[in-house]
């Protein structure tokens, strides 16, 4: 499997989508390799402690470093430039844009999509950092994706500080702990998240697949 997780703009929680997706299916028992290709090199430096259960390759590497992989993840650039969108997205059986609530998150989202969509490339939205305090605003989102046509995966990715921690000491946000060093109590339901999505993320590759032969 070859997943591209391409951000419109920073701050959409990109690295750490790409890292705990890969996370999700090294612990099922997969080869799994994340390529950065981020200039700020976000994979590469949340990796750096070396406590991933994977192996994070910069892209200039990908194409030696990939070849018994079992499942791609490319953490791509975040821009919403088009020629950039296409390069990633080449060859990837899924491209995957996490999303903020936030309305010019969504704008972006929704231009990103019509691009892909006129690439013929399979593709699909993640709500991301979603407060949940603040659901309207997602319930408003999600419902602003679906009526431009935008495939929302039905999980959610919460709001949570135990996603920072995890990232400063470079492990997956279930094995996250407090400042006291005890286990972050809300770290579950961000790994919870993670696992449904990549659950979704597959049953689309299966759907297309069998789209594809009978096709």
């Amino acid at each position: 499997m070859f997943l591209t997780v391409f951000g419109q703009k920073g701050g959409v929680a990109k690295t750490c989508t790409s890292v705990h997706l890969a996370c999700v299916w090294a612990q099922q028992g997969h080869s799994v390799c994340v390529v950065d290709a981020d200039r700020n090199r976000s994979a590469t430096a949340y990796a750096a402690r070396g406590m991933l259960p994977f192996e994070v390759v910069p892209v200039e590497a990908a194409a030696k470093a990939t070849r018994a992989a079992q499942v791609i993840i490319t953490d791509g650039q975040a821009s919403s430039h088009e020629e950039e969108l296409k390069n990633l997205s080449a060859g990837a059986d899924l491209v995957l844009l996490p999303t903020t609530p936030q309305a010019r998150s969504v704008e972006l989202t929704i231009e990103l999509s019509s691009i892909l969509r006129s690439m013929d490339t399979l593709h699909a939205a993640l709500l991301v950092k979603v407060d949940s305090r603040k659901q309207r605003l997602a319930n408003d989102a999600r419902q602003t994706l679906d009526g431009f046509g935008v495939d929302v995966l039905a999980a959610e990715i919460p709001l949570l500080a135990a996603f920072e921690k995890a990232e400063v000491e470079g492990v997956c946000v279930s094995e996250a702990v407090d400042d006291r060093g005890r286990a972050d109590l809300r770290r579950m339901g961000g790994w919870s998240a993670y696992c449904a999505a990549a659950v979704q993320i597959r049953e689309r590759l299966m759907a297309a697949d069998a789209t594809d032969s009978r096709g």
